[in-house]
């Protein structure tokens, strides 16, 4: 299915194709605990950025390999390419315009990264199911 989102102001917009029922994580990291981010990852085929890439800016920080996007005009972090799939991209489901059927949410312990990163490993690889 596809869905279309964007951040708070629209300047940003972007499409993903994801299952009718969505898997999210829900991760207790600081930086996901206060951003009110609600995990979506997806194989960075299946994401488009359809606009705004002049009104993007990106944060990282720790070992840099995780880029957190976000609107300069509204401050939104609508996506990201994660640490844990740099393949991939993760959409915040709270940035999903298109109506979810039914949304099933996993807590995910990021403030233990290390010792749980590798459970989220394969979410950004292309399947047969996708």
């Amino acid at each position: 299915m596809e869905y279309f989102g964007s951040c708070h102001c629209g300047e940003i917009q972007f499409s993903v194709e994801a299952p009718e029922i969505i898997e999210a994580d829900l991760c207790n990291c600081s930086v996901c605990r206060k951003s009110g981010y609600l995990h979506l990852i997806v194989p960075k085929s299946k994401f488009q950025l359809l606009k705004g890439r002049e009104k993007l800016e990106v944060y990282t920080f720790n070992t840099h390999v995780a880029k957190h996007y976000f609107c300069r005009v509204c401050g939104m972090k609508p996506f990201y390419v994660p640490r844990s799939n740099p393949d991939g991209m993760d959409i915040n489901v709270n940035c999903i315009d298109t109506a979810i059927t039914k949304l099933l949410i996993s807590d995910f312990d990021g403030k233990n990264w290390e010792p749980n990163a590798h459970k989220l490993a394969h979410k950004s690889k292309e399947t047969l199911q996708s």
